[in-house]
Parts: structure tokens; sequence; C-alpha cells
């Protein structure tokens, strides 16, 4: 019974209809659903664990290539300077922050990215900073972003879907064989099926990722609209983007109508944080020229 209960469970979850484990915090910000419950099938503390092997690894591979920034850099003395105004507002998403080893690296490099590890190992790369010009609550947005990815687990999330998605194929397998039909065949209709469900979570993953970073970043004292002109510029970097259905990230214009959707709940927490009444905060100015001021209706 309990073996025939635990297979239930895990084909519950791989279409969704699993109970929600863990609830998301009481709070006047914005509003997300409980932590995902496939959370359980990956355990949290073994991801931290191999995310700050994996750190130390790339940092010690960057510092061999002289591509490490020094702790004396201008661009690690801001990020950090960021980071350490951010973190105190990452406890009401997860106590468990309260007990993680935060680390803010730079790594020299071209590509436009930057991620936070399970755990709070959290490294930029010059690229997203110097391609970008990112103003400081532009790198709010986006460390904010990052850092809540970690925040809600979602590592773990996306290793426990793996794991039932995996088990969903090999079942196919075995019906397809016991009623007479090719295993292999239906295997790799329910691989192909699998894998475009996969692509839909890590885009559910990304947008409440944009939501809880921003609820972040404005009790900070970070201007949430800034992710609208974050997102503006990358959009004009990433022109050539695979279709949204496809990625495994929103399309841009579907994260700035998000994020402005978002603005009433966010914006009192930003003008609180400011000392200011909402009504007197000056409209957002990014620091590129070429992108039109972001204003908050």
């Amino acid at each position: 019974m309990m073996k025939h209960s635990i297979i239930v469970l895990i084909v519950a979850g791989l279409f969704g209809g699993m109970p929600a484990l863990a609830q998301s915090p009481q709070q006047d910000g914005v509003k997300v659903g409980a932590m995902s419950p496939m959370r359980i099938f990956a355990p949290t503390g073994a991801l931290e664990k191999q995310a700050a092997l994996q750190y130390s690894q790339t940092l010690q591979q960057a510092e061999n290539q002289h591509a490490l920034g020094p702790d004396n850099h201008p661009q690690v003395i801001r990020l950090r300077a960021i980071a350490n105004r951010l973190i105190p507002y990452t406890y009401r998403w997860n106590e468990r922050s309260r007990s993680w080893k935060w680390e803010i690296n730079l790594l020299g490099s071209k590509q436009i990215n930057a991620y936070c590890m399970p755990g709070g190992k959290i490294a930029f790369y010059t690229g997203i900073l110097d391609t970008l010009k990112l103003t400081d609550d532009e790198v709010a947005i986006v460390m904010g972003h990052e850092i809540a990815h970690a925040l809600r687990e979602h590592g773990a999330e996306r290793a426990g879907k793996a794991a039932v998605a995996n088990f969903g194929v090999k079942l196919a397998e075995i019906i397809a064989g016991a009623k007479g039909y090719d295993p292999n065949l239906a295997g790799t209709v329910a691989g192909g099926v699998a894998n475009v469900s996969m692509l839909a979570f890590s885009r559910e993953d990304e947008t409440e990722a944009d939501i809880v970073g921003l609820d972040i970043a404005a009790r900070a004292g970070y201007d949430p609209r800034a992710g609208i002109a974050l997102w503006q510029k990358m959009g004009m970097v990433n022109k050539n983007s695979p279709p949204q259905w496809l990625s495994t990230h929103p399309a841009g214009n579907s994260r700035i109508a998000e994020i402005r959707r978002h603005l009433p709940e966010v914006m009192p927490l930003y003008a609180r944080a400011k000392g200011a009444d909402l009504a007197s905060l000056p409209a957002y100015r990014t620091n590129a020229g070429n992108i039109a001021p972001v204003t908050y209706p």
C-alpha cells in the first residue's frame, strides 16, 4: 500500500495534481503560490553542497585565467554593496537563507548573464554590466531575480520534475510493452511531451523569480520600474531569441507586461523604503540614452 501511494503521488505530480507542501509568506507585497512540492524528490541540502563545490571550482578556474574580479575592483565592491542591501529581505521568503554563506563575485566574460546557485552563491559576468550599462537599480533587479531562484528552490524543483518526467517515460515504455506496442516509440513520444512540459515549468519559474525579485529589490530601496528598462535593454541585444513557447524564458514583452502588472504591489514598498510618498516619486530614468524613460502609470 505504501509503495502504491508513492507511485500515485509521483504520477499526480507529473500532471500537476500534487498538494502544496510549503506555503508562501504572508506579506504586503507580491503574492505567489506555495513552493513546488516537487522539491521533495531532490534534497535541497545536497544541492547546496553540490552548488558550493561547483561555485568554488568556477572561481578557481576564473582565477587561473585571470578572469576573477579582485575584492578591490569597483564593480565587485558595487555588487557586494547591492547584495548586502538585498539579503536581509530574503529571509521572509526562505528562512534557510539566514544560514547561507553568501558569496558575490565578478567573472570576466562577454556573456550577458548572472546567476545565484542554491545556498546564495552569486556570480555576475562583466558582459551584462558592460553591454547593458546597468544602473544600480537594474543590477538590483537582476540580482533579486537570480536570488529568488535560490530562495524558491527552483533548482530542487527542476531536479524533482526531471526525475518524475523520467519516471513517466519509463512507465510509458512498460505499459506500451505490456500492450504489445513498441516501447521505444512510446518512450520517444512520452519523452517529447515531458521535454515540452519542462520548458513550460522553467518559464513559470522565471516569471516567479521576476516577481519575487521585484519585491526584494523594492524593499531594499531599489526602483522596481528598473525591471522594465532592463528588459527593454535585453530586447535590444536579443533580437534573435527563439519563440516564447520553445524558450525556457518568457519573451521580453511578456516579462515587461508582468512587471507592469505587479508595480502597484511593489511601488509602495519602494516608496516606504525611500521614506517618500508614492505620488512624489520621480519617473525612473535609465542611463541608456536610446531607451525612453520608464514612468509609473
